[in-house]
């Protein structure tokens, strides 16, 4: 059995329903909570970098430790996917930028697939709008030798691809309820900031959740394949 590794950085940003579509493609997926327990000796078999509510600016040093660790992964040919906080991790770990965004985007928020299936296999077939949840107030800029893959209005990177292999995602397809749950609990001045209520993040991001879990799969699969 292969094994999966997903670095998360806070106990409650986990790995999702990417969790049951690695174990179904027979992947055993294992967590490590980076700055606390550190980082591996050797690299797994496929990468998942999470979220946080900490930034890839921050001057601890296992930020750049982890920053130069995703490198080591991306240069392997490793699948790696990162989501939020582990996109802009991806980013910087690439040569790109991560800097403070014009505004927060917290729940439901429409994005542009800018690609088709002949350009990105995963991206290509999802739908060209969609909306999908998300929690960040930094952006990112493309790193140099990446593919854009989608944009929002506020936000225009909000995917990337580099190499064939690696993905970077600034929203969430992989957070199930209780990880809003969790969210709205554990970032709560974030909500307020939002100008928004937890009950109203709830409510609103109930019916995303399943076809952003479909679309989770599906890059799953591919990366799993």
């Amino acid at each position: 059995m292969k094994q999966a590794l997903c670095f998360q950085h806070v106990p409650f940003e986990g790995p999702g329903v990417f969790r049951r579509a690695l174990e179904t493609r027979q992947y055993r997926l294992d967590v490590r909570l980076v700055p606390q327990e550190g980082l591996p000796s050797a690299l797994p078999d496929f990468l998942l970098v999470m979220g946080g509510p900490m930034s890839v600016n921050d001057p601890a040093p296992w930020i750049e430790q982890e920053q130069q660790c995703i490198r080591r992964a991306v240069e392997a040919g490793i699948p790696v996917v990162g989501v939020c906080l582990g996109s802009q991790f991806i980013c910087k770990a690439l040569g790109g930028q991560v800097r403070p965004g014009p505004r927060l985007e917290i729940g439901p928020t429409p994005i542009t697939c800018t690609v088709e299936e002949d350009t990105d296999p995963v991206f290509g077939t999802f739908p060209r709008s969609c909306t999908v949840f998300q929690w960040h107030g930094e952006g990112l800029t493309l790193p140099p030798g990446a593919m854009g893959l989608a944009s929002s209005e506020f936000y225009p990177v909000q995917a990337f691809r580099y190499g064939e292999r690696t993905y970077a995602l600034l929203f969430h397809l992989e957070v199930e309820r209780e990880g809003v749950v969790a969210l709205c609990r554990d970032c709560a001045q974030d909500v307020q900031r939002a100008g928004t209520t937890a009950q109203a993040v709830l409510e609103s991001t109930t019916s995303i959740l399943p076809p952003s879990h479909q679309l989770a799969d599906r890059l799953i699969a591919h990366l799993a394949t």
